[in-house]
């Protein structure tokens, strides 16, 4: 929300600076993001000051008050040698006059008495014919032969906005030789507003605010309209089909308007609080809707058909086109302004293009209502359309609005287009909305703040934000009977009083309290933990973690398979209401979205090793929440290690770094003794270069490389993608508890073992056997070598293993090992039929 502070003056009378202002709306909690200086000289170390040294200038900047002054044309003369310039000579103070030369279209030989913005020399501006954004400080010059001894701006040079076409055009009364700057110079408050704090959406919201914080008295403007026409209920009506959705609908009518643009002040004003300037009619309801909070529309009354309004559901299949001149199919969900023809508007959402207000409108309904926030918030979520109207809707206005608001837009169409307003307002609110009353027993005020306040404190403090009080006895000792205004929407519960409380008396005062009670035994989270030693092996293996959504849709996870078939929709967990048609259902595995992002990753770098740990979602049979398994999902794509001058042309990730990575993962976990990597058939994969991976006789997951069909379609610019999907919560579940032991005081001894063994036998299990018979003093067990060719025969393979023994006492002997070794062989050759290679 942007504020300008001309504009809140006149709801309440500020004393302090803007910086301060902006310390204390952010401690009781309206965080003001920036301040901007719109034509005035920022105070020298405001942390909100732009950079006036850059070459670029910034989005506002500051008027010299001798330089950039307000002038009255006395004349304007054609330049001799140019017919699209004319020579306006300008009076900016008493005696004083120069010519100026210029192109502006709104100039016009013979012109008198206007009032302009004339910049003199040495003013500091921005150039209005510069392709670029950048400054100039005038000088005296000649266009076409004559002297220019300064500039009429527009509001291109000035800041305001990129309007180039013209000069600004003064009102009348703008005082002739003043400082600009102190005529339409503004300092803005930029408020980011939470959404408990809806009631702060317009400048009386932020005003009251202020009140509550300074104690200035409250002045909102008097809403006084000159109604002189034929009774409104004579001219126009209202139906609401439906209360639910439509609690309060309030019409009035204006006659004989003449649309066109608005006032400079007006426009100005909207521009600072950055919404663009339309027409007259336009700029009243979102000016109305700036100052009070309350969205309103304006309809040409000549489009309504029969001047009939009804509120009601939309028909299924019927047609709005909204405003952008987009054309809608409504569901019946849909609330809508209708006339008897069809649709009229999307209510609280967006106005209907049949009955826009146009340049040949000269009859206006205007509408104010209040609508049900979940319905606004429905449609325009489904239709995209989320705008500063139903941003307050959706979060509730105040029920008493709408007929000052009606009244309030239809006094300013008056003021600036002229008109008849109609006596009277359609006001339909069949059950009146009473305000809200909680009970806080003083009590809860010193146990949840920590402070001591009296029934009269708490009183004041709330009194400030206009919330009243009764005192009252209750259950839990004397208490409060608090009355909350309509305007907050917020305050549901005592918790939201006691909040009130601490803003109006301080965060800053409010003690700091030791817990009186003796803390509670602190647990560990053991499943967070173990998570967590998972996240930091992975990382220490060279890996970074991505978190990637829990949404996606059918095609993305198909894209990662052979077939590219996507799952029938009963797989999925299906969103109700998605905000994109690429994020509607819940993943079921964490590996497609994974993969999109290493995708991402390789535009960028040549080494992408990425792990995510997350739940994914299946549909349970009969239960409405779906399943939630954990899963482990890891990526290698690219370079081993990024390329230096010492190896410049490191190799790429394969099969066997994605395999080291999670041996490394299952050896630090524990359970390297119970894994067992077997050759699997998965269609994500290389036929040939994929794995199981089982914990005893449990499956825990799949790993391999992409299937190069797989890896062509999504045009993954590297020969081999490793990926690897595991069952996280059995990984939590079987993890072991890490075992220390006494550091060895003797020696180990390694032997070298040559095997030949068939093809079709796996290095994982003789490796097993080989650990099951060496033995007690067998400490570790390595495959260091794969041949094949000569002299091997054909079908086998020698695989060469080193096997290192220790004793805990001793070292051993010669003896002792050549036994081992010989029990060993003969256990492999019986079991295996694997031989010693000669």
């Amino acid at each position: 929300m942007r504020v300008p502070l001309s504009w809140l003056r006149e709801f309440v009378d500020v004393t302090l600076s803007p910086e301060d202002l902006a310390d204390r709306l952010t401690t009781v909690g309206l965080e003001v993001a920036a301040i901007d200086y719109v034509g005035v000289q920022p105070p020298e170390h405001s942390p909100w000051s732009p950079d006036l040294s850059s070459a670029e200038p910034p989005e506002y900047i500051p008027w010299d008050a001798e330089k950039i002054v307000v002038g009255e044309v006395i004349e304007v003369a054609q330049h001799p040698n140019a017919e699209r310039l004319t020579i306006p000579r300008i009076r900016y103070g008493d005696g004083q006059e120069i010519s100026v030369v210029t192109g502006a279209p709104n100039i016009k030989v013979g012109m008198q008495g206007v009032k302009v913005v004339l910049a003199l020399r040495g003013a500091r501006l921005i150039d209005g014919h510069s392709e670029t954004r950048r400054w100039i400080t005038l000088k005296p010059t000649k266009l076409r032969g004559v002297p220019s001894e300064g500039m009429v701006c527009s509001e291109l040079e000035l800041g305001l906005s990129g309007e180039h076409e013209g000069i600004i055009i003064l009102p009348d009364d703008a005082p002739v030789g003043a400082a600009l700057v102190s005529y339409l110079g503004d300092v803005v408050l930029d408020i980011e507003t939470t959404p408990n704090y809806a009631h702060t959406l317009s400048i009386l919201g932020v005003a009251r605010e202020v009140s509550a914080l300074t104690g200035a008295p409250l002045h909102p403007p008097a809403v006084d309209v000159e109604a002189t026409g034929p009774a409104v209920s004579d001219r126009i009506s209202v139906t609401v089909e439906d209360q639910a959705i439509c609690p309060r609908f309030v019409a009035g009518l204006i006659e004989g308007v003449q649309v066109g643009p608005s006032p400079l002040w007006l426009r100005h004003r909207l521009r600072l609080a950055g919404v663009r300037p339309v027409n007259n009619i336009a700029d009243v309801t979102n000016y109305v809707m700036l100052e009070w909070g309350e969205p309103s529309h304006a309809f040409d009354a000549d489009k309504v058909h029969e001047r009939t309004l009804i509120i009601r559901q939309a028909q299924a299949g019927e047609t709005l086109e909204t405003l952008d001149h987009v054309k809608r199919t409504l569901r019946p969900i849909d609330t809508v302004v209708a006339d008897p023809q069809g649709p009229s508007s999307l209510a609280g959402v967006m106005g209907g293009a049949d009955s826009e207000i146009s340049d040949s409108t000269t009859n206006v309904l205007y509408e104010a209502a209040l609508w049900n926030p979940i319905a606004i918030r429905r449609t325009a979520s489904h239709f995209k359309l989320q705008s500063e109207a139903s941003r307050r809707f959706e979060k509730g206005v105040d029920p008493e609005l709408p007929p000052l608001t009606a009244r309030r837009g239809l006094q300013l169409i008056k003021q600036i287009a002229g008109g008849t307003v109609a006596s009277g307002l359609i006001d339909v609110y069949p059950q009146p909305i009473e305000p809200l009353v909680l009970e806080l027993p003083v009590s809860e005020v010193r146990r949840i703040l920590g402070i001591e306040l009296s029934h009269a404190e708490i009183t004041a403090l709330l009194g400030r934000l206009q919330f009243s009080s009764q005192p009252i006895d209750s259950a839990r000792g004397p208490a409060l009977a608090v009355t909350v205004p309509t305007f907050r929407r917020d305050v549901e519960i005592e918790a939201d009083l006691l909040e009130e409380i601490a803003r109006m008396y301080g965060y800053d005062r409010l003690p700091e309290t030791l817990m009186a009670d003796e803390l509670p035994p602190q647990r560990g989270n053991e499943h967070y933990e173990a998570v967590n030693t998972i996240r930091d092996l992975l990382a220490a293996s060279g890996l970074d973690e991505a978190i990637s959504y829990s949404l996606t849709n059918p095609a993305t996870a198909a894209a990662i398979t052979l077939s590219d078939e996507q799952m029938p929709a009963d797989m999925w967990v299906e969103l109700e209401n998605p905000l994109t048609p690429e994020r509607a259902v819940m993943r079921r595995d964490i590996l497609p979205e994974l993969v999109q992002t290493l995708i991402s990753d390789l535009r960028e770098h040549e080494r992408v090793a990425l792990f995510e740990l997350g739940a994914v979602f299946h549909p349970a049979a009969g239960q409405l929440l779906p399943e939630e398994p954990q899963r482990l999902a890891v990526v290698l794509a690219g370079r081993r290690e990024q390329s230096t001058w010492l190896n410049p042309e490191p190799g790429n990730f394969d099969f066997f770094d994605l395999k080291g990575v999670i041996e490394e993962l299952l050896r630090r976990l524990n359970l390297a003794d119970q894994a067992r990597f077997t050759r699997a058939a998965d269609e994500r994969f290389h036929p040939g270069r994929c794995a199981k991976l089982s914990l005893g006789e449990r499956e825990i997951g799949v790993l391999g490389e992409l299937h190069p069909v797989v890896r062509n379609r999504l045009d993954i610019p590297v020969a081999r993608v490793c990926a690897a999907e595991l069952d996280l919560g059995a990984l939590l579940e079987l993890m072991q508890r890490t075992q220390y032991r006494e550091i060895a005081r003797v020696p180990a001894t390694v032997q070298d073992l040559a095997l030949v063994a068939d093809e079709s036998l796996a290095a994982d299990e003789i490796a097993r056997a080989i650990q099951a018979h060496g033995g007690s003093y067998l400490e570790d067990v390595r495959l260091f070598d794969v041949y094949t060719g000569t002299p091997i025969p054909s079908g086998q393979r020698s695989l060469a293993f080193r096997l290192r023994f220790r004793a805990p006492d001793r070292t051993l002997s010669d003896k002792e090992l050549a036994q081992t070794r010989e029990k060993l062989l003969r256990a492999l050759e019986r079991e295996l039929g694997v031989q010693i290679r000669g």
